[in-house]
């Protein structure tokens, strides 16, 4: 099993998609994804054009949200499905079998339904409350969180934990066992992104 550690995700960012892939190619960031669900299907396709043009060939691996067919259009790495979109076995038929697929959980039970279809890795969350979502689910909390760890690494699979994950708190979800996370507004609100990752970066080494 792969832990990676900060796991990005662009919403609505103050920095250009180009600058960001860039920075996240040069800390060496394990996922990048896109989740622009304001845009159209036109904007997504530049946009994630605009990322690959910098991530193809790198270590970084560029994941597109939600949309299994823009995924398989662009030729993403990994597509990324919540809980009201399509199934993985329904996504594995139009992406095929290579591409790497992740799914949002939302409670225990969801983690737990998640991790038998054998997924590249599971978002889990929100571990806090947290406004990035329109609608957004009920916070999971730190025992559940651990929980979910626990039956994640049985069966070899990263948990990503997501949801109000600041720089404040992210030393807490890293001790009650989270190795990957996610911060969106932290990163996405920031002018210095390279500086806020290297900050993030330290908090995971003296944690983990």
């Amino acid at each position: 099993m792969q832990d990676f550690g900060l796991y990005m995700i662009i919403t609505k960012p103050v920095k250009s998609y180009r600058e960001i892939a860039e920075i996240a190619v040069k800390q060496k960031i394990s996922y990048l994804q896109l989740r622009e669900k304001h845009l159209n299907d036109r904007e997504l396709i530049v946009a994630a054009e605009t990322i690959l043009q910098v991530t193809r060939g790198t270590n970084t691996k560029f994941v597109i949200n939600d949309r299994a067919d823009l995924a398989k259009n662009v030729q993403a790495d990994c597509l990324h499905l919540g809980q009201t979109d399509l199934t993985l076995t329904q996504a594995r038929s139009i992406v095929g079998n290579e591409m790497e697929i992740g799914l949002s959980t939302h409670s225990v039970m969801q983690a737990e339904i998640a991790l038998e279809q054998n997924p590249a890795y599971i978002g889990y969350g929100p571990i806090y409350p947290t406004p990035t979502k329109a609608i957004a689910d009920p916070a999971v909390g730190l025992d559940n969180l651990r929980e979910v760890v626990e039956i994640a690494t049985e069966k070899q699979i990263p948990v990503v934990a997501i949801g109000g994950i600041f720089t404040e708190n992210l030393a807490e979800i890293i001790q009650a066992g989270a190795k990957n996370f996610c911060l969106v507004r932290n990163l996405m609100s920031c002018n210095d992104l390279e500086e806020k990752i290297l900050e993030i970066q330290q908090i995971w080494r003296n944690n983990k």
